[in-house]
């Protein structure tokens, strides 16, 4: 009996079938830029270098022990009242009068926010809107936007911008009145890198284009410097034109704080400096700050609580040069109809 015919046996040389077919390999012309991007990345991430702060606070600390951004004359009152405090909302009355170098005026503002938005504008006696919006897409994405309307020419104005929070870098976009027909307006763009735990380094550019045939683009570089227990900052800010600026922060104590700022200005038609020497004292129910910089001027600045809704200042100032003083006071007055179980607060015995 003949024996069953079989299939012959299959070639894996001479098999056209699709099994037998060598398979091209999966790859593009972009897969060594990506593998060197990821591996680049991974490096980074391995660095565990922190995020350096944004460059608009990069004197944050300064400000915060200077009375650059608290000094005031004349007679001053803030009245707050807090109508709700989760969505936060605020409303103030602020009057200043026998002021030095400012009119006797009112504004009236109000404060929204909640965890993703928040919301400020006022309002003065002479019709003067001011508002800012920030809002939150993420934990480390904001756009903020601030606008101003007034009466007078070449006051008002608008500002956007977008912040972005890498994990060891900041980025931030602005623009100042632009106008998309002949992109007039201020443009600015930084960016802030950590090149170490204590240093970050960075550049930020400025784009002035007031008209269409008139436009000027300069660059300044920065660099801030940490100490690994947070208790001294060092920053430096350098401009091609000849403007340089380096500030110095130190806490010496849980309660007091130090902080040195210098100018300088080197350009063929001017040269200048400023130095300024500054300390806070954080006491148990009050805040002291006193300065003094090179152009002969003492100042200080006294926040007196003698109670959590109500406040005394008393605010200082002597120019020696010009033989000049300038004196403050001013209260601050904080109420709420809310009760204590609605603010938050544990019930009173």
């Amino acid at each position: 009996m003949a024996s069953p015919a079989f299939p012959p046996a299959k070639d894996a040389s001479t098999d056209p079938s699709p099994s037998s077919v060598p398979q091209a390999p999966k790859s593009s012309y972009m897969s060594p830029l990506t593998s060197a991007f990821s591996r680049f990345s991974q490096w980074r991430k391995s660095l565990d270098l922190p995020n350096p702060g944004t460059v608009e606070n990069l004197q944050k600390e300064v400000k915060s022990t200077h009375l650059t951004n608290f000094m005031f004359d004349g007679a001053r009152a803030d009245l707050t009242k807090s109508l709700s405090m989760n969505p936060a909302f605020q409303v103030t009355h602020s009057f200043i009068l026998g002021s030095q170098v400012s009119t006797p005026s009112y504004n009236f503002g109000a404060v929204f926010a909640n965890n993703n938005m928040f919301l400020q504008g006022s309002v003065d006696h002479e019709g003067n809107v001011s508002a800012r919006m920030n809002q939150g897409w993420a934990e480390n994405s904001i756009t903020k936007i601030q606008t101003q309307l007034s009466s007078q020419a070449g006051h008002s104005m608008i500002q956007l911008e977008h912040d972005y929070q890498g994990q060891d870098y900041s980025l931030n976009a602005k623009a100042v009145n632009p106008w998309p027909a002949d992109l007039t307006g201020i443009y600015i763009g930084n960016y802030f890198q950590s090149v170490t735990k204590n240093l970050a380094l960075g550049v930020e550019t400025l784009y002035q284009r007031p008209t269409p045939d008139m436009s000027e683009f300069t660059t300044s570089y920065l660099a801030k410097i940490t100490s690994d227990d947070k208790n001294w900052i060092a920053t430096a800010q350098v401009q091609p034109s000849g403007i340089l600026q380096a500030t110095y922060w130190q806490k010496l104590h849980e309660k007091v704080e130090v902080a040195a700022d210098l100018q300088l200005m080197a350009s063929p038609q001017r040269r200048d400096a400023i130095a300024t020497l500054g300390a806070k004292y954080d006491l148990r129910m009050a805040t002291f700050r006193a300065q003094l910089d090179s152009t002969g001027k003492i100042s200080a600045l006294l926040e007196q609580r003698f109670a959590p809704t109500f406040a005394f200042l008393v605010a200082g100032e002597i120019d020696h040069f010009k033989n000049a003083a300038k004196v403050g006071v001013g209260v601050m007055i904080e109420s709420s109809t809310l009760t204590p179980e609605e603010m938050g607060m544990p019930p009173q015995p």
